[in-house]
């Protein structure tokens, strides 16, 4: 008879010590930036995650890292940010160059001659992408718009205006994708 209260005290000690296994393994930070967006922003972190949906189709996933203060969209200082997204289709770089422009032009943003050229260069540099695939765009206050694949090298458009038109798609107060840009900026941009 004594044997069965033994096994029960074991049975709870095994219990409780794999419970706080498993809550010292969720609270180790595992939201390490990939190796170009660190080379990138040195110290990034992750500020916030949200997945796009077209009709209720999945399109991608989305990441915004930041220097450890965070991305603030009113901020007077430019700040340097990496937007990642991993594709969860096949889609054509050209449909996403087309679909990036028709989301600057409803936001106002450049004038017809420069989304023009935007498109071009957008379409020269967007590769086709299937399920898995991740670009991260770099923005490089007052300078550029720097582009990966999968962690290389990509190209870069050199134009601040355009830098600052393309991350609005997602970052701007009047973005189409509100709901992606709340989770996106997360709580360390609290009231932008």
């Amino acid at each position: 008879m004594t044997t069965l209260p033994l096994i029960r005290s074991m049975c709870l000690s095994l219990l409780l010590a794999a419970t706080a296994m498993t809550v010292h393994a969720e609270d180790k930070p595992t939201n390490s930036a990939p190796a170009h967006i660190s080379e990138e922003i040195p110290q990034a972190s992750l500020q916030g995650t949200g997945s796009f949906r077209w009709f209720g189709l999945h399109i991608y996933d989305a990441s915004l890292w930041s220097v450890p203060e965070g991305y603030k969209p009113e901020s007077e200082k430019p700040q340097k940010f990496a937007l990642d997204l991993a594709y969860a289709r096949t889609l054509y770089g050209s449909k996403i160059a087309d679909a990036s422009i028709d989301e600057i032009e409803k936001l106002k943003l450049g004038t017809a001659e420069k989304r023009e050229r935007w498109l071009a260069q957008m379409k020269n540099i967007f590769p086709d992408v299937k399920q898995g695939t991740h670009i991260t765009g770099i923005h490089i206050p007052n300078e550029a718009a720097r582009f990966y694949l999968n962690g290389k090298l990509l190209g870069e458009i050199r134009d601040a205006e355009f830098a600052h038109a393309f991350f609005a798609i997602w970052l701007d107060k009047k973005t189409t994708a509100q709901s992606l840009r709340n989770k996106l900026l997360g709580s360390k941009s609290a009231g932008n």
